[in-house]
């Protein structure tokens, strides 16, 4: 097993940096990552905003409800941006409505998460630790102000790393037979029973970590994080029609 899959298998998430700036050779090395990420069509509809201001980033935290947020090293933003190339078409006479599709934004979204996820092989590679920050998406449109960004732009994912300051525990992962099927979806009788070990693996994993321990399940966190609703993030298709895009719901 190389390198590159060790440290992949023993990602976790890191919340607490050490209070270091890293070296802007590193940096540069991560934007070149991030910049050769493979993109749909070629097109290249993903942007970065490197947030370095202290004030923005505590108003990104308090948008996102996590405050750790606020002590990320660097933190970027990855964008997903169909407004610079409609301005080049623009620029030459060639734009139409097809350049600003739904279809176009999910090319940019896709461009967006495949760009943060390089980067995060990359930073790992070197030691580094990373957060992924969806809590942009509490309210976009807020994102949106803060980060002035144009029409036919939209925020896809934060990212936050630096040097790890915590070493916390792997987070299990559900068994992979659950979630890769071959040539058609598998459908179980019976799920509980399917995840039941799985659940028991998690109550021990949420009873011993280092930090927050309480008694919890998979099962239990389904309908808590996942059938409750977030403030804002319903209107997040308002917010792309907003911002330009076409969505052609006929």
């Amino acid at each position: 097993m190389n390198e590159t899959i060790k440290n992949q298998l023993n990602h976790r998430t890191i919340r607490e940096f050490k209070d270091e700036i890293l070296d802007q050779s590193v940096i540069n090395n991560l934007l070149d990552v991030a910049n050769m990420a493979p993109t749909s069509n070629g097109m290249q509809f993903c942007t970065i905003i490197e947030v370095t201001d202290q004030n923005l980033k505590d108003e990104l935290a308090k948008n996102g409800l996590q405050e750790y947020m606020a002590r990320a090293p660097h933190l970027w933003i990855f964008i997903v941006d169909l407004f610079r190339n409609y301005n080049i078409a623009k620029e030459n006479g060639q734009e139409n409505d097809e350049m600003l599709g739904f279809d176009r934004f999910i090319q940019g979204m896709t461009d967006c998460i495949i760009a943060a996820q390089n980067v995060t092989i990359a930073a790992e590679s070197l030691g580094l630790g990373v957060n992924y920050f969806g809590n942009i998406h509490n309210d976009t449109k807020n994102v949106i102000k803060l980060l002035n960004l144009p029409s036919l732009t939209y925020p896809a994912v934060g990212l936050g790393f630096g040097i790890p300051n915590q070493e916390p525990q792997i987070k299990p992962r559900m068994d992979i037979t659950l979630k890769a099927f071959e040539n058609s979806y598998k459908v179980y009788e019976n799920y509980n029973q399917t995840i039941a070990e799985y659940d028991k693996e998690m109550t021990t994993y949420y009873d011993l970590r280092d930090a927050n321990r309480r008694v919890d399940s998979f099962s239990a966190q389904i309908p808590k994080k996942q059938g409750t609703p977030i403030a804002n993030r319903n209107k997040m298709f308002e917010t792309l029609l907003n911002q330009g895009f076409k969505i052609d719901i006929k």
